[in-house]
């Protein structure tokens, strides 16, 4: 077995370990975190989450990153939500352009990175900006509102009446959909090409450009399928947010074994870094603690999951120069 494939494996395995662990901690010091509600609300708060950094895990291995998703997750909630409040559209259509846009997002995106050249931490920053601003534009600076708790709407993508917890469905099958197409396909090989070493990739004659443009397609598609269950779970959308959403997704694909360096990621270990992320949410409010500490713990988590992923970088190094 290759030693990245054991690393990666042992990523796994520890931050499943830190998901427990963390768990245990909460379940001992929070209140009532044990309790139904609690399980729910943690599942609940995977969903939307979860698709995101799915989608942000096949840029990350490529050696990209995509800053905008949390904005363009929100954008696409306000068109949808825009297209059912003024427009009179049914909601299942609007669903289908939500995912839509999210889809545009994210090819507007591969294009900047690879036709335009543009260094992918800047493409992504002006269209989380371009995102925000667009989102505030089109509705007026006005909140645009989903089906409340009544109806299909929330009992398809989050919970039932019954409070069968009917999203962790749709995260599953998306799961397994992205771990085939990113170990099973060509388009997941290239990827993982690109990441170890893109020039290698092209002098072999691979159209690099199509298939990191590809991995960005993918993460926009990913990001419009969050922006229906973030509307599902919190019906009201506001103008000029949901940035910040993006550094929980990405600290859970570095959580979970995903280098930023590129070459290396792990969809499985993306998921546990995702439930990590939602735990610790969920456990913060647990504790009683004032919103400004939950954001501060969860930036100590960021900074931690980059820091470790700069270690795991510098070893391979090492291990590189040894060979």
């Amino acid at each position: 077995m290759p030693d990245f494939i054991k690393k990666i494996q042992l990523q796994k395995i520890l931050a499943f370990a830190a998901l427990i662990i963390l768990y245990i901690f909460f379940a001992f010091m929070g209140r009532n975190f044990t309790n139904q509600a609690t399980t729910l609300n943690i599942l609940a708060q995977s969903y939307f989450v979860g698709f995101m950094a799915l989608g942000v895990t096949f840029v990350i291995i490529t050696g990209g990153i995509d800053l905008s998703i949390g904005a363009s997750m929100m954008c696409s909630a306000l068109v949808g939500g825009l297209l059912l409040n003024n427009y009179g559209w049914p909601l299942w259509l609007c669903l289908v352009m939500v995912v839509a846009f999210g889809t545009l997002v994210g090819l507007i995106n591969g294009l900047l990175v690879t036709k335009l050249k543009l260094p992918p931490f800047i493409a992504t920053l002006g269209m989380m900006m371009v995102t925000l601003g667009f989102g505030a534009i089109i509705t007026r600076s006005s909140s645009m509102r989903y089906p409340t708790h009544t109806g299909w709407f929330r009992s398809v993508f989050i919970r039932t009446d019954n409070n069968f917890p009917s999203g962790v469905i749709f995260l599953a099958v998306f799961f397994i959909l992205a771990l085939i197409l990113l170990n099973k396909t060509k388009i997941g090989r290239y990827i993982f090409a690109i990441g170890s070493n893109e020039e290698a990739v092209r002098l072999s004659g691979v159209n690099v450009s199509r298939w990191k443009c590809s991995a960005y397609v993918i993460c926009g598609f990913f990001t419009g399928m969050s922006a229906i269950f973030y509307a599902a779970m919190f019906t009201t959308m506001i103008p000029n947010t949901g940035n910040g959403f993006e550094l929980q997704a990405i600290a859970a694909v570095v959580i979970g074994g995903t280098s930023l360096a590129g070459g290396v990621g792990s969809l499985t270990g993306t998921i546990i870094g995702v439930f990590i992320m939602s735990v610790l949410r969920s456990g913060l409010v647990s504790m009683n603690l004032p919103p400004p500490y939950q954001t501060f713990f969860t930036g100590l988590v960021v900074i931690g999951a980059v820091l470790l992923d700069i270690y795991r970088t510098k070893k391979a190094n090492e291990v590189k120069k040894i060979k």
